[in-house]
């Protein structure tokens, strides 16, 4: 499961509470108006550089095909990353599993 599916890495507690909002509105969509994502391949190094001693957290795939909200592909770094504009529709989260 990897091919033109999105991830975004959450904690348990944040996925729980988009579930009974029927959306998941993550701090940096206030914060920054988008969703952090990545490409499969990305996350492990996203996880390493910002996740390192977080506890609990799960990986969310998404389809980009079921997304409400646009998709933009920005850089960081040398990389371009997608970014949703918008709150996540659960819906377009196909898969999710914890993450170690």
């Amino acid at each position: 499961m990897s091919q033109g599916y999105l991830v975004h890495l959450c904690d348990r507690e944040a996925w729980s509470a988009a579930q009974a909002a029927g959306e998941y509105r993550p701090p940096s969509l206030e914060q920054e108006g988008f969703i952090h994502c990545s490409r499969p391949e990305q996350v492990r190094d996203v996880a390493r550089r910002y996740y390192r001693e977080v506890p609990g957290l799960l990986l969310l795939w998404i389809d980009p095909e079921r997304l409400g909200p646009e998709v933009r592909w920005e850089p960081s770094g040398d990389e371009l990353f997608p970014h949703i504009y918008g709150p996540l529709n659960l819906e377009a989260v196909i898969k999710v599993e914890p993450f170690s």
